[in-house]
């Protein structure tokens, strides 16, 4: 790194530089080296790598129980029944790095934990980040709505400035900022902006006025919408349902559809995720198919995730049921003979076929809405 100011050497010595001996906060590679260590030290412990999720670390004990280590940067979560093991865990950690604990999880990456022991129910929430953003871009008074986008406002790229006056006066807008807060807030807990959001996102290089007025019908929405929650709650043996959906050729600027697919377990959503199609569908039911094939892959990884849970958790792991409304969609999947009409689908998106009748997932059941 170069001479810090101060310390410039001169004369002869004045073209060298500094040997970084120590990662430092803020380098490129300070991440990855800090991931290193971290990985390094709870490995010795005898914690082991979670093939699914790198970032989660788990240790059967003696007593046939878990303790999970989830990591976020240097955020991180544990939980387990055996209280001994997660201090002697947290002493080992407090002596190889600073650290400072917070007690009982209630809030972690802007997210409320709230707990019921009573009712046996979890629910997760970001309101008070929710209340900052709208604070932020001077919403906190705007007129609530009731949805995220009225379904009449179709964005596109003729909407976006044509000469540089308009484009350098958009530029003073806040776009990029506010579609990356509410991006967080429906990363974490709020699926119901994963359309809007995917939407609005595309615009961020050359946006107009009516890419801005979606933005703050988004935030309105979220004033009426701020106290929502995710609710979990504790089901003897439940399983994990799909639900997977696509709107045909509706981007008005190269005619894709978009994939979108959400699971559930416990009564919550778990995972969520709107994709604008690489390819352009030829037909609903094509898209319909392309949605759920990107499903499949999610459904594929939660199965291999609840593997790490499968000791302590109340998932059951043999079924896995993913809906679908498109009945054309349902047979093209169930019925070879619908392939040969359908030989134009790149073959990635027809491994849903071999993985819906191979013996580990034969359970999963493709259902019409």
């Amino acid at each position: 790194m170069s001479q810090l100011a101060g310390f410039t050497a001169t004369g002869e010595d004045s073209h060298l530089v500094c040997r970084l001996k120590k990662s430092l906060y803020g380098l490129k590679q300070a991440p990855r080296m800090w991931y290193q260590k971290f990985d390094s030290y709870i490995r010795q412990l005898g914690y082991n790598r979670s093939d699914s999720d790198p970032c989660m670390y788990v240790r059967q004990l003696a007593d046939e129980s878990r303790i999970y280590l989830i990591l976020y940067v240097d955020d991180m979560l544990i939980a387990g029944s055996n209280q001994a093991e997660i201090g002697k865990l947290k002493r080992s950690l407090h002596a190889k790095f600073a650290m400072k604990e917070l007690g009982q999880a209630r809030h972690i990456l802007g997210m409320r934990i709230e707990r019921n022991r009573t009712t046996k129910t979890l629910r997760l929430s970001q309101s008070d980040y929710i209340r900052k953003v709208l604070k932020r871009f001077n919403m906190e008074n705007a007129k609530p709505a009731p949805t995220p986008l009225p379904t009449s406002i179709r964005l596109s790229d003729r909407d976006s400035p044509a000469t540089d006056k308009e484009r350098e006066l958009n530029g003073k807008i806040p776009y990029a900022s506010a579609v990356g807060s509410i991006m967080y807030a429906m990363v974490a807990t709020r699926p119901d902006l994963a359309y809007v959001v995917g939407v609005v996102s595309r615009y961020m290089s050359n946006l107009g006025k009516k890419h801005w007025e979606a933005v703050k019908h988004i935030l309105r929405y979220l004033k009426l919408t701020t106290d929502a929650q995710l609710t979990f709650r504790l089901i003897t043996l439940d399983e994990v349902k799909g639900y997977t959906d696509s709107d045909y050729a509706r981007n008005a600027d190269n005619r894709k559809s978009t994939s979108g697919y959400i699971f559930t377990y416990g009564g919550g959503a778990i995972s969520w995720r709107l994709k604008l199609q690489e390819c352009t569908a030829l037909s609903t039911t094509e898209a319909e198919y392309i949605a759920a094939s990107e499903a499949v892959k999610e459904a594929i990884w939660l199965h291999r995730l609840s593997a790490d849970f499968s000791a302590t958790s109340r998932i059951d792991r043999t079924t896995t049921t993913i809906y679908c409304e498109s009945q054309s969609a349902v047979h093209l999947i169930n019925n070879l003979v619908y392939r040969i009409k359908t030989k134009h689908i790149e073959m990635r998106y027809h491994h849903i076929h071999s993985w819906s009748r191979t013996k580990s997932l034969k359970s999963r059941k493709w259902i019409p809405r």
